[in-house]
């Protein structure tokens, strides 16, 4: 193999891997995370078999990192740090400092360096936004307060981070330019920021608007991709500011423009797929013989990362005006590192601070907590319930009021309807005028912040990512509603869902006509392509206007719907059928009466009763009980209680409304 080809073989193998990883994780019902990092231990340098290119990875898991972070500044809200300030900064600024000082203590009991001690403990002192991101969006909580705070974090962290790259030249003996480098440092990023927030905040969002009236979908895509990656890359060479916080800037000056919901949706599947090679990569880096061979220093550094970060930020909940289920989760978050710790680290072993086999112990430390830190969102409940066997404890620790209920945990028979365009949001709409309680899953950060803000139950994220679905009260819900258009999607939704909740019934929006059937297949109990439903509309309405018999019309559609439905349409459709007519027919109106105890015509035939020589309506379906009789015959008897359905002229079905019920008592309603 050509050293040309090394680039595609590797991004080749770490997507087939990861695949394999990733689906062998969820069947074992592992986030799928977990799977990928695994592919990359499979294909590094220190495993038998192919060998991938760890330098090209690990740049292309940089544009990982941007797209990432371009993402969270996209959908990043100032309001949301500002409300967050009492409890992100101190937070942010204590376990950091408490993080690196434990750090430095326990380096010295192995015979470190007071240098190299502080670089690890810089090291972990920074946790992964990758990982934290994933981890509150597979859980429902990225747009709670529990996980705004969270982010507004870790946002602080990474920010702090280009303090600490100036910090480390003065450890191996640049102190006496200390104070300058930190000046020239601080100064270039602030001009960077000003530059980013003054300049780029009016030409950005002028560039993409301008774009976006080209009509060409490739060249709005190439913009988006260009300013995310052009950003960070501008900043990294003339500013010194790091890739990360450079691309987070970017989609902070985006998002004020008017297609920035467009923008988001265009870069998802660039943030996925280098998402993905970013754990690829992190796995790729970790040597299992150094990790056996220095296994004891190991299990303590994952004992400090997991256990002793997150029980100092769960007991900060004494110090800071936050509920201590905040505390809970952010200690979950918290408790792994990951890409701004390699940076810190690799920035130690170019400076000789450390050597490669200190720096390994990093790099181990991130993948095995990045692996556990899943388990850690699950601890979250059983935690909890620890707590408040304390009641004085957790009062105490209860500083910002009483915690509220996950949002799963107080709603029960309710409709969960996924995704929120203008099908879910006509099907909500529905659903509050009738009360029936609801829970809305959108995947679009900015637009599930809007939608909650306006009082609706929204949890933020990808239900096509079957670990959201755990949060949504799927045991609880009476119906899931899956309106995404994407065919893709839904089909990964509803095979997730119904895995979950096999007695759920499923209702599907079906993104192609070919994928009907599949949906039916995966467990959807009701399947509805409106592409079709509203062709067929256009078709009906075209024939009305060329004259043709409604009978001829209606004959066509029915047909059609039942070759597109075949298997999923049942008999108890019939009388919305019946009811579709009143669409297709000028100058009549379909009405739906009661027949009262004291009608004259109980227990009369319809041939005695002869209501359409009478009054001119024609009877076209009776409904008893849960049977439906279309076209009824002319022997059937009437009974008080029938639902009687009846076409005719709007003064006809007045008529037949005082002859069926004379007291007026009838609930039978025009349609």
């Amino acid at each position: 193999m050509t050293h040309s080809f090394s680039l595609f073989a590797t991004i080749t193998m770490a997507i087939l891997t990861a695949f394999i990883g990733g689906y062998i994780a969820r069947r074992l019902g592992l986030p799928a995370l977990v799977g990928y990092v695994l592919a990359g231990l499979v294909i590094g340098p220190f495993t038998p078999g192919f060998v991938g290119d760890a330098a090209a990875i690990s740049q292309l898991a940089e544009m990982g990192v941007v797209f990432m972070m371009f993402g969270v500044g996209l959908h990043f809200s100032l309001r949301d740090l500002w409300s967050v300030r009492r409890i992100a900064i101190p937070g942010a600024a204590l376990t950091m400092i408490t993080a690196t000082l434990a750090g430095l203590a326990l380096t010295q009991l192995w015979g470190w360096t007071v240098a190299a001690g502080l670089v690890l403990g810089f090291s972990l002192s920074i946790a992964s936004t990758v990982v934290l991101l994933r981890g509150l969006s597979d859980n429902g909580l990225l747009n709670t307060p529990h996980g705004k705070v969270a982010v507004g974090w870790l946002v602080l962290e990474d920010l702090a981070t280009v303090a600490i790259l100036v910090i480390m030249p003065a450890l191996v003996g640049d102190s006496e330019n200390l104070v300058e480098s930190m000046a020239l440092a601080l100064f270039k990023t602030g001009l960077f920021v000003a530059a980013m927030l003054f300049i780029g905040g009016r030409v950005m969002p002028w560039i993409l608007a301008q774009i976006a009236h080209s009509r060409s979908r490739e060249v709005f895509i190439l913009a988006v991709v260009g300013l995310a990656l052009g950003t960070a890359f501008i900043a990294y060479e003339l500013f010194g500011v790091s890739l990360a916080l450079a691309a987070f800037l970017a989609g902070v000056v985006v998002s004020e423009s008017d297609v920035s919901h467009q923008v988001g949706a265009e870069v998802i599947p660039f943030r996925d797929v280098f998402a993905v090679l970013f754990f690829v990569s992190v796995g790729m880096l970790v040597n299992p013989a150094s990790v056996i061979a220095n296994a004891g220093q190991v299990f303590v550094l994952i004992l400090f990362i997991v256990a002793g970060k997150s029980v100092f930020t769960v007991l900060l909940g004494f110090l800071l005006p936050g509920s201590e289920r905040t505390m809970i989760v952010v200690a979950a978050g918290l408790s792994q590192i990951g890409e701004f710790s390699f940076i810190v680290g690799q920035a130690g072993v170019a400076l000789g601070i450390l050597n490669r086999d200190q720096y390994g112990l990093i790099l181990a430390g991130s993948v095995i907590s990045i692996l556990i830190n899943p388990l850690m969102y699950r601890a979250i409940p059983a935690t909890e319930r620890f707590l408040q066997r304390f009641p004085a404890l957790w009062r105490r620790m209860e500083r910002g009021g009483p915690t509220p209920e996950p949002l799963t945990e107080k709603i029960r028979e309710h409709v969960i309807v996924v995704g929120y365009g203008r099908v879910g949001k006509h099907i909500a709409r529905v659903l509050d005028h009738l009360g029936v309680p609801y829970l809305v899953v959108e995947q679009d950060a900015a637009y599930a912040t809007e939608i909650q803000r306006a009082g609706v139950q929204t949890l933020l994220g990808d239900a096509a990512n079957s670990e959201i679905l755990r949060h949504v009260g799927l045991e609880h819900a009476c119906a899931l509603v899956v309106t995404v258009p994407n065919q893709t999607t839904a089909e990964l939704i509803v095979a997730a869902a119904h895995d979950l909740a096999p007695e759920l019934p499923i209702i599907a929006r079906a993104g192609a006509e070919s994928g009907v059937q599949r949906l039916a297949a995966l467990g959807a109990r009701h399947v509805i392509h409106p592409e079709l439903e509203g062709g067929l509309e256009i078709v009906r309405h075209t024939l009305l206007i060329l004259d043709f018999p409604t009978a001829q019309i209606q004959t066509y559609i029915d047909a059609v719907r039942s070759d597109t439905y075949t298997g999923i349409l049942p008999d108890a459709d019939k009388p919305r059928l019946l009811d579709q007519l009143v669409h297709a027919t000028r100058g009549v109106e379909i009405g739906w009466y009661t027949v009262g105890a004291n009608s004259s015509v109980v227990s009369q035939s319809l041939l005695e009763a002869n209501i359409r020589s009478r009054i001119g309506a024609s009877i076209i379906a009776i409904v008893r009980g849960h049977e439906t009789m279309p076209n009824p015959k002319s022997n059937t008897r009437f009974q008080a209680g029938d639902l009687i359905g009846l076409i005719g002229t709007a003064h006809e079905l007045e008529e037949a409304a005082r002859l069926l019920d004379p007291s007026g008592d009838s609930d039978g309603a025009r349609r």
